[in-house]
């Protein structure tokens, strides 16, 4: 579905406009503390109280979510709304499609507690205008150390690297 192809600035500049809080987390994060690896995707960990949600959905319907779904490239409609994101509990997950790539949102990341956990060691950058509050190194290794995908078993030794070399950990 993605319009434009992948574009996180647009994806940033809604959720901010939206006054979303989260913590960026997955391989996104990682590239902002200097990994080199490669994503296509942006992934989340939304503050999980009403009003965020509300606000989350508001972003959402503005870049035009839709459920990522194997054979339906432009994705699947759902009711893009708080109440539907509460609903998937605050342990839910959620993969989407939207005007700018992919976003997924992960309530509770493997090996996390959530939002608040994240928060605590999160490092906030300034990307493509916004100030992004970013999940530490030593946090995106611990979610991916525990999620245990392929993926993430491959690029634990170059992201544990990184730690060592900025002295993050």
């Amino acid at each position: 579905m993605a319009d434009a192809g992948f574009d996180p600035e647009n994806i940033f500049e809604t959720l901010a406009d939206s006054d979303v809080r989260f913590v960026l987390i997955g391989g996104m994060a990682a590239i902002l503390h200097g990994d080199a690896g490669v994503t296509m995707d942006i992934d989340i960990t939304p503050a999980y109280d009403p009003e965020n949600l509300d606000r989350l959905a508001t972003a959402l319907r503005g870049i035009r979510a839709r459920i990522r779904a194997e054979g339906a490239p432009n994705g699947l409609p759902f009711d893009c709304s708080g109440e539907f994101l509460r609903n998937l509990g605050p342990d839910g997950m959620l993969n989407l499609t939207t005007r700018y790539g992919d976003v997924d949102l992960a309530f509770m990341p493997s090996g996390t507690e959530g939002f608040e956990d994240l928060k605590n060691n999160a490092v906030t950058v300034k990307a493509t205008g916004v100030s992004l509050l970013v999940a530490s190194l030593a946090d995106v290794i611990r979610s991916k150390s525990a999620a245990d995908r392929d993926k993430d078993r491959r690029a634990l030794p170059r992201l544990r690297e990184l730690l060592d070399m900025t002295g993050q950990g």
